[in-house]
């Protein structure tokens, strides 16, 4: 029996190739692929492999530079500075790269993504939001140690890395907060909203009732309100505050400008919107189709429905359902739309979606995704049902981090 090959700890000497989904760089030695962190394409690097599944592949984290790349600049955060090692926080991919070489590396992610699952050999830029790489996030989830100080985990960890400050968390989110002592193994949820107000919510596990059976989550208001109040598409919303709202302050009425340019609700039309959350979409499918319209926001999260009902008051035009798109599909007596907007996790919407969606027949289809490899996955699927990609955006909403939104537009024939 051949002895299973086990790389953890070695260090590599490693000549950097592509970028790949999900905030490495691929290498190769010895035959092996070699996923790293922390580098750039073209570079040579030393690296500590950290991981190995023993599948032919292993995890590793650059630890020294011997040949940088020109987009190569010094972390902005002393927790992604290269000599901390493996205790590199790991909410961000790309605090090593400049701006420009963030988004050139997401576009290249983007073009591969849809290159491989659907096919398609298309380029697009990834666009910069106003403001800059830093000081951009508004809502932002911390962890707490077994100490009780808040932090942050390394990448592929449960461990906690205290901190201070977040250079990518808008000013002032933080402040009080590190400095306290907090319940143990408890999570730190913060919402800076559009009036700069900072809402903290407590989120600890209940005790355990039986054996077994892991307590409840409950989630306690410790500053601020357990609502906050957000500015986007011309209207005012009160959302929750540990909510889902998007975390960039540009985010969510950049998206609403793209999903309506989209979209294209006629005068009177139908329109569905799909994972609507509190409503965002839907303002701007209501605003579209007029008064005679109807538009259906389908939403799973009770909480999010009520928020949208509230927000929404004064569009009689928009009805709402509180269920799974699943389920909610599933009724033959839902009306047809023109024009179907859907929004859905980062799994995407898969094939059962898809499906149910393009059996209602509508000209066109917004599809908004934050993962490329998902969206990628339906746009094929969405290719089989006779429905072809005819526009496409890609936003830097998330920097120094892997992450982006992409909106495409999907349209019959």
């Amino acid at each position: 029996m051949t002895e299973k090959l086990d790389w953890t700890g070695r260090r590599l000497k490693l000549d950097v190739g592509p970028v790949a989904h999900g905030g490495h760089c691929v290498a190769r030695h010895e035959g092996r692929v070699v996923f790293v962190r922390h580098a750039l394409p073209g570079e040579v690097v030393l690296a500590e492999v950290t991981d190995d599944p023993g599948k032919g592949f292993c995890r590793a984290d650059a630890v020294e530079v011997f040949t940088a790349a020109e987009g190569r600049v010094a972390p902005p955060c002393p927790l992604a500075d290269m000599a901390l090692g493996h205790d590199r926080c790991g909410g961000c991919d790309w605090q090593h790269a400049d701006h420009g070489t963030q988004r050139e590396l997401k576009a290249a992610v983007l073009h591969e993504q849809l290159q491989r699952l659907a096919g398609l050999d298309r380029s697009v830029e990834v666009q910069e939001l106003p403001g800059g790489p830093l000081r951009w996030r508004t809502r932002v989830r911390l962890a707490v140690d077994r100490v009780g100080r808040p932090g942050f985990h390394p990448h592929r960890s449960h461990r906690v890395l205290p901190v201070q400050d977040c250079p990518i968390t808008v000013r002032g989110a933080l402040d009080g907060l590190t400095d306290r002592e907090w319940p143990q193994g408890a999570e730190l949820e913060v919402a800076t909203d559009a009036d700069s107000a900072v809402h903290l919510t407590l989120r600890e596990r209940a005790p355990q009732r039986r054996r077994g059976k892991r307590g409840a989550v409950v989630s306690t208001p410790v500053h601020g309100s357990a609502t906050a109040r957000e500015q986007a598409a011309g209207r005012s919303w009160d959302v929750s505050a540990d909510g889902f709202w998007q975390v960039h302050p540009a985010a969510a009425d950049t998206f609403a400008r793209a999903v309506a340019r989209m979209a294209q609700v006629p005068a009177g039309g139908v329109a569905w919107d799909l994972y609507g959350g509190v409503g965002l979409f839907a303002s701007v499918l209501a605003e579209q189709a007029g008064p005679a319209g109807d538009v259906l926001l389908v939403e799973s999260s009770r909480r999010a429905t009520e928020d949208a009902v509230a927000n929404l008051r004064d569009l009689p035009q928009v009805s709402f359902r509180a269920g799974t798109v699943e389920e909610v599909l599933a009724d033959e007596e839902l009306p047809a739309p023109n024009v179907v907007v859907l929004d859905p996790p980062r799994k995407g919407a898969g094939r059962r979606i898809v499906e149910a969606v393009c059996a209602a027949g509508p000209e066109r289809v917004v599809h908004v995704a934050c993962d490329p490899a998902a969206l990628a996955r339906d746009v094929s699927l969405f290719a089989e049902q006779g429905y072809r990609l005819a526009d496409l955006e890609a936003f830097d909403a998330f920097p120094m981090t892997h992450h982006m939104e992409c909106i495409a537009l999907l349209t019959r024939g």
